[in-house]
């Protein structure tokens, strides 16, 4: 899901962040709105690492336990090719990939779903801060049922 322009935060929060068909949607509404408050007060236009600094003080404050920048080990047919970095791990259960770029694009997704992947979670978040208005997308582990 992609979320385009601003609505009152209420009316943001129980229409867009906590839908209950969406698995853990309350913890994810949680993280997006960690997000939209560091979007809130930084604006777009910063790297991503001033994002993921700013986040993680908020999950912080919001007493959401998460891992920064978590290596996983990637393997092709149980060979291993190397490592890569996941932006967070929030409460052991979502992966959560940061972008600071205008526009997302597909290959962001791709990634997002390949990280998502290596990380055997089943539920992950993708946020964009570079964009005037805060993007995400809810990605979900190819299979997982609603």
């Amino acid at each position: 899901m992609l979320i385009w322009g601003c609505l009152n935060l209420k009316q943001f929060m129980t229409s867009t962040i906590q839908r209950t068909e969406y698995p853990l949607s309350e913890l994810t509404g949680k993280i997006i709105g960690c997000a939209m408050e560091v979007h809130r007060q930084l604006g777009n236009g910063f790297q991503e690492v001033i994002y993921q600094r700013a986040l993680a003080i908020e999950m912080e404050l919001q007493k959401l336990s998460f891992s920064r920048e978590h290596e996983m080990e990637i393997f092709y047919k149980g060979v291993y090719l190397g490592k890569r970095r996941v932006d967070f791990f929030v409460e052991g259960e979502i992966m959560l990939e940061l972008k600071a770029v205008i526009q997302l694009e597909d290959v962001h997704l791709a990634q997002a779903i390949n990280y998502l992947e290596a990380s055997k979670k089943k539920i992950g978040l993708l946020i964009n801060f570079g964009n005037r208005s805060l993007q995400f997308k809810r990605v979900m582990k190819p299979g997982t049922v609603l």
